[in-house]
């Protein structure tokens, strides 16, 4: 038995009563919700939070065990960070493999053979519920067809294919502040030195933060 196993070291789903809630604002995709929550000790706590439709990201592998990795400019931190293919989950109960293969194609042009789900994350749980799932694809290839018609800051999108020990050093040397990008890599590390990407869980598992059919 693991420690893990031993101590029941799992995520649960627990919801504690909210006595009002409002959305005073609402973007295109995303919006802000505050609830005032029922706390511990019978007092009530404002809390204000993102709202989200949740998100995927891909961490594609090329046949010579290189990272694909992009740079673009984000805006709230004034910075061109380097990333992974990812994107909204913007239609309800859409299929997160199929918005991964989508994304994997519009930003990099490639598609993948062999697809894994590497890890499931809240990106910052105490301020906005967005759920992102991380695929892992292997069996990369150039895509068929005319490429997507980028637009806004994909349009100077910067394309490198990195080796994941070299993507892993420059998480732990503080170069890297993309936080799918980060669990990314040192998942996929952990994975390779521990059971291997066999055991890491099929495409279709299902994602109880964001159900889909």
């Amino acid at each position: 038995m693991t420690d893990a196993q031993q101590w029941d070291i799992r995520d649960e789903a627990e919801e504690w009563a909210v006595r009002a809630s409002s959305e005073p604002f609402r973007g295109k995709v995303t919006g802000v919700r505050t609830d005032e929550v029922l706390m511990p000790d019978g007092s009530y706590a404002r809390r204000d939070y993102q709202t989200h439709p949740g998100s995927v990201a891909v961490l594609a592998v090329d046949e010579r065990q290189r990272v694909l990795i992009l740079r673009q400019y984000r805006h709230p931190v004034r910075q061109r960070l380097w990333e992974l293919p990812a994107g909204l989950l913007d239609v309800p109960g859409e299929n997160p493999l199929h918005a991964a293969q989508r994304e994997l194609f519009e930003e990099a042009h490639c598609k993948a053979e062999e697809w894994k789900v590497l890890a499931d994350f809240y990106t910052s749980p105490g301020g906005t519920d967005e759920a992102l799932r991380l695929f892992l694809a292997t069996g990369l290839s150039a895509a068929e067809g005319d490429r997507y018609a980028a637009h806004g800051e994909e349009l100077e999108i910067e394309v490198q294919r990195v080796p994941l020990p070299e993507l892993v050093r420059l998480v732990l040397a503080g170069e890297l502040h993309n936080p799918t990008l980060t669990v990314g890599a040192l998942a996929l590390h952990a994975a390779l030195t521990t059971g291997g990407v066999d055991a890491l869980r099929p495409a279709d598992s299902p994602w109880p933060a964001r159900p889909f059919s």
